[in-house]
C-alpha cells in the first residue's frame, strides 16, 4: 500500500489528503482520505515541516494499516549534506520504518542533490529525493506511475483533493 500525500492551506486552516494505491502503476486510487486541520502553525522559512507534518500525521492516522511507502509533495533532503526536509522528518516520526519519497515540482536552492525525472513530453523535471529506499529505485517508482504528463495521475489527484473545499479566509 502506497500513500501519496499533499496538503492545501488557507491562512489559518489546512486540508491533508492521502490517496492510496496498491502498486506504482495504478491508475485509480484504492482509497482516499482527508483530514481537516482548523489551526495550523505559521510558515517559517526553512522549517516548512513544522507546519506540514502535523497535517500529514492527521491524515495518516485515518489509515487502517501503515503504508509500505509514502510519497510526499516536497523534498526529503534539502541539500547534498542531508539537511532534513519534510520527508526526512516524516521518516523519523515513523521510526524509520516506512520509506519516504519526495517529489518536488520546483527546484530548491542547492537542488543539485535531487535526481531529476522527466515524464511525458515535459521539459520541466520533477525533483526526486528519498530515504529508506535507494534513490534509483525511487526514481523508477515515480517514473512508473500512471499518466502521460509530468505529474503522475495519482499525485495530481492528491493535490486536487487537498485543495478541495478549503474555506476562504
Amino acid at each position: 500500500m502506497i500513500a501519496c500525500l499533499d496538503v492545501g492551506y488557507t491562512d489559518t486552516a489546512a486540508r491533508a489528503a492521502c490517496v492510496v494505491i496498491n502498486n506504482w502503476r495504478a491508475s485509480r486510487p484504492a482509497a482516499e482520505h482527508v483530514a481537516k486541520i482548523h489551526e495550523v502553525k505559521d510558515y517559517q522559512p526553512g522549517e516548512f515541516y513544522r507546519r506540514e507534518l502535523p497535517c500529514i500525521q492527521a491524515v495518516l492516522d485515518k489509515l487502517k494499516q501503515p503504508p509500505t511507502c509514502i510519497v510526499v509533495d516536497g523534498y526529503v533532503w534539502l541539500d547534498g549534506n542531508h539537511r532534513p526536509g519534510l520527508g526526512a522528518h516524516l521518516y523519523e516520526t515513523l521510526n524509520r520504518e516506512v520509506p519516504v519519497i519526495g517529489v518536488a515540482k520546483n527546484p530548491f536552492k542547492d537542488t543539485d542533490h535531487a535526481t531529476e525525472l522527466r515524464r511525458g513530453k515535459s521539459d520541466r523535471p520533477l525533483y526526486i529525493t528519498a530515504v529508506g529506499v535507494p534513490i534509483a529505485q525511487a526514481v523508477v517508482n515515480i517514473g512508473a506511475m500512471h499518466g502521460p504528463h509530468r505529474l503522475p495521475t495519482i499525485l495530481k489527484r492528491a493535490d486536487q483533493l487537498s485543495r478541495q473545499d478549503l474555506p476562504e479566509d
